[in-house]
């Protein structure tokens, strides 16, 4: 029975691999080539998924290659070429069953007798002069809609198959498809992460599992401190993954600078791939917004091992809301080199973005109900406020291979970051919409972020027994400078004024605008640490324990803004963060798995307000435990999994000293339970699918004195559902019309519940229309309209804060490839 068990998870791959007629023709030595970029790992799964990308039906039992690694496939490559370089070496060879499906067999000496005829077999020819390449990036899944896999910080790139946690890493199809300008947009996609803010408000920030990811916590190629994100929208243009890592994960990556716990968002900056790519593409946005984008990849060189990749893009005009308008800019190049034992890359960046008419957050007064949203057209804040933000950013990283299993890395990245802006948060006084009068004068600031980021580490496999271990030691450090200026009184506070029907003020005298030159450091937060993991791997990789500790040390000094002095006292204190996980396989397509991770916020210091004045916290510890099971179906992917997440908080404690002043104690607790389902991939030919529900039953346990005990946590949904489809139409070739819906339940704005926004429901509808040219060369029309239905709700932050959404908006465009 075992062996029969065997024989059917192997002929899974069967299963899925039923090719189109023109697959079927090329069969196992068909000449034709194309892309592949398979990542390493055990023999039998990159040669089923080599297979299913081929389209070639593939029949064999997996424990005959059990314990042989592969290296994977990167480059253009035949079937043929394809199969010869995987099994080069495995004592294995490709072999016709009959009926168009192959499977394997062992290579056998071939001898000649008097009585036995000597056999000849077809010769396979390599026309391509394939070097060794690094892993590259997970594939794409069936849809091209999201990949395999993606980037795990210190255990690198894992197949989803192979991930003992919840990650969605979504490609750039998906964003060329979707016409997303901001990477906050990918998340509309997802249940269980969402962006709090809507693109009017200019600056992205994020939630997961119901608690808060700073815009400064996102990643870029696994570095902290280089994306352009802090206080600013990060265009998407020249992204290839987003990849969006569910729960804390202070192993993985580090703690944040903000102490971000919710999850980790990584950004995968574009590369040049094996063939030449030069696509211009012009589109039009509601109302008057203009731009264009182009995208040049060439690789050269011997073996094409230098790769160059730009992107350009430049949009402006007035939005599809009142009083608005923007200006956004981008220049970003990567450069790669793949040689035989040394990689290198890098990337330099430069994004401008001039937002004119922002509209901000808004407050609600304490006991009053939340108003209805106004129309998301209008803009009930003042024509005069702006955001105007440069940022330059780069990361540089260099591999080199030791041996054939160690490797050591380096890398080093940062931006630097300079904004003007005006703006104020409002606060709506009553269920009316009133809002109530500015009580500062008008001041125009300026501030510039100073990001810096290195880390260095060896990783590599051996054996021990019967134990595969795939280890990795390494050390990072991520710090930042923040400066900050105000200009003096530039005109009166902003004057009374309702949601639904604004009064503005007048306009500033913005002569009075101070320099960023003239900014004085405010803060400079730094974080570092040193990490070791191990993953144990058993029985062909079907059993996986992983096992990591990390020592951080997190420091923070504020200064006076005037004066330039230390302000209080600085923060000095370091924790340990541990990761344990499990992962089997009982069958070749179903993965179970358990995992703890924590993650890591800077601790409180207690202030004069508390009988405890001065007390140093040490960091805070968000604990999270999950189980949970994946199924590669072929074409679908279906995840699901639980989990619980304890966020730690500061409360008050009575206190018997002399003065009466209370202590202020970690005692309290935010508890999040929650049920994450995904699904996505290809169902049938030419119907692709994305989306999933998310559940969250959030509780405040432990308060003072036991208020609010039990409620739930702000701007928590208790359902999130997101179901996304597209389909190739039968009604003219090359036509694909797509569709989405977006459920996103109730939320409160207080501990105390009293405040309550509704839930909302948002359609989102689009259409392409691939036209193909002499040579092969694409024209790709595309029309999209984002809230379809023009629905005007309220979304809120882990602030408390309202936040309004974005109007109707149609989006044009059309790309070609030159």
């Amino acid at each position: 029975m075992l062996a029969l068990g065997c024989a059917l998870a192997g002929l899974t791959s069967t299963a899925v691999l039923m090719p189109g007629p023109a697959m079927a023709a090329e069969g196992a030595n068909g000449a034709s080539s194309r892309e592949y970029a398979i990542p390493a790992g055990r023999l039998s799964d990159v040669l089923a998924q080599f297979a299913a990308t081929a389209g070639v039906p593939l029949s064999f039992d997996p424990q005959m290659l059990r314990g042989l690694h592969s290296n994977g496939l990167q480059g253009r490559y035949s079937v043929s070429e394809g199969f010869s370089l995987l099994l080069a070496g495995s004592g294995h060879e490709l072999t016709d069953t009959g009926g168009g499906v192959y499977s394997l067999r062992p290579v056998t000496p071939v001898t000649t007798t008097t009585t036995q005829r000597e056999t000849t077999l077809p010769p396979v020819t390599v026309n391509a002069k394939p070097i060794p390449q690094p892993p590259g990036l997970p594939p794409a899944f069936a849809g091209g809609q999201v990949a395999r896999g993606g980037q795990l910080g210190v255990l690198g790139n894992r197949d989803f198959m192979d991930t003992p946690l919840t990650q969605s890493s979504y490609t750039a199809e998906l964003m060329e498809n979707q016409q997303i300008q901001h990477i906050a947009e990918v998340l509309n996609n997802d249940p269980t992460a969402r962006a709090t803010n809507s693109a009017s408000t200019g600056l992205d920030s994020f939630s997961v599992r119901g608690f808060d990811v700073a815009n400064a916590d996102v990643l870029f190629n696994g570095m902290a401190g280089v994306a352009p994100s802090f206080f600013n929208s990060v265009m998407a243009e020249a992204i290839e993954r987003v990849e969006v890592l569910k729960g804390p994960s202070a192993l993985l990556n580090g703690a944040g600078l903000y102490g971000s716990v919710g999850g980790t968002i990584n950004l995968i900056p574009k590369r040049a791939g094996d063939k030449p790519l030069t696509r211009f593409s012009i589109g039009h946005s509601s109302s008057s917004q203009l731009g264009g984008h182009l995208d040049l990849g060439r690789r050269f060189g011997p073996d094409d091992r230098f790769g160059l990749r730009i992107n350009s893009v430049h949009r402006e005009g007035n939005t599809g809301i009142d009083n608005q308008s923007r200006r956004s800019t981008l220049l970003a190049i990567g450069l790669d080199y793949r040689g035989e034992r040394l990689r290198l890359s890098s990337d330099i960046g430069y994004q401008d973005q001039d937002f004119q008419g922002t509209r901000r957050f808004a407050r609600v007064a304490p006991g009053v109900a939340v108003p209805r949203a106004p129309d998301n057209r209008s803009n009930f804040y003042d024509p005069h406020e702006f955001n105007n933000t440069q940022a330059l950013y780069g990361a540089a990283r260099a591999e080199y291979d030791l041996s054939g299993q160690w490797t050591v890395f380096a890398g080093l990245g940062g931006n630097q970051r300079q904004q003007r802006s005006m703006g104020t948060n409002r606060t709506i006084a009553n269920a009316q919409g009133d809002l109530l009068a500015g009580g500062d004068p008008t001041r125009l600031s300026a501030d510039r972020f100073s990001f810096r980021s290195r880390e260095a580490g060896v990783q590599g496999r051996f054996v021990t027994g019967a134990v595969q271990h795939q280890a990795t030691l390494s050390y990072t450090v991520a710090e930042m400078v923040w400066r900050r200026s105000y200009g003096p009184e530039a005109g009166p506070g902003f004057p009374a004024s309702n949601i639904y029907h604004p009064v503005y003020g007048i306009s500033p005298d913005f002569s009075l605008q101070p320099r960023p030159g003239d900014a004085r450091r405010s803060w400079q937060p730094r974080n570092a640490s040193v990490t070791l993991s191990d993953t144990l791997s058993m029985l062909d990789e079907r059993v996986q324990l992983t096992l990591g500790i990390r020592r951080q040390d997190i420091r923070s000094t504020s200064y006076d803004e005037v004066t330039g002095a230390v302000s209080g006292t600085a923060y000095d204190a370091s924790a340990t963060t541990p990761m344990l996980a499990l992962l089997v396989k009982p069958w070749q397509r179903v993965s179970l798995y358990a995992s703890y991770l924590e993650g890591l916020q800077e601790g409180a210091l207690v202030g004069e307000d508390y009988s405890n004045e001065g007390e140093l916290f040490p960091p805070y510890k968000t604990r999270q435990h999950e189980v949970g099971a994946k199924f590669d179906l072929g074409r679908l992917a279906v995840t699901a999994s639980v989990y619980q997440i304890a966020m730690p908080s500061a409360i008050e404690i009575d206190s018997a000293s002399p003065g009466g002043e209370p202590a202020l104690r970690l005692n309290g607790e935010q508890r999040h339970r929650g049920l994450d389902f995904n699904a996505f991939g290809e169902i049938a030919k030419g119907v692709r699918l994305l989306g999933g529900a998310a559940f969250i039953d959030s509780e405040l346990t432990r308060t003072q004195g036991g208020i609010n005990e039990g409620n739930t946590g702000v701007a928590a949904p208790r359902w999130r559902m997101v179901a996304g489809a597209e389909w190739d139409t039968p009604l003219a070739e090359g036509l694909t019309l797509s569709g989405r819906v977006v459920r996103t339940g109730s939320q409160f704005l207080d501990q105390a519940n009293t405040q309550r926004i509704s839930a909302w429901t948002r359609l989102d509808l689009w259409a392409r229309y691939r036209i193909k040219t002499a040579g092969q060369r694409a024209i790709v029309l595309r029309a999209n309209l984002t809230n379809a239905l023009g629905k005007s709700y309220w979304e809120s932050s882990s602030f408390g804060q309202l936040i309004l959404s974005d109007p109707r908006s149609l989006v044009l465009s059309a790309s070609f490839d030159l």
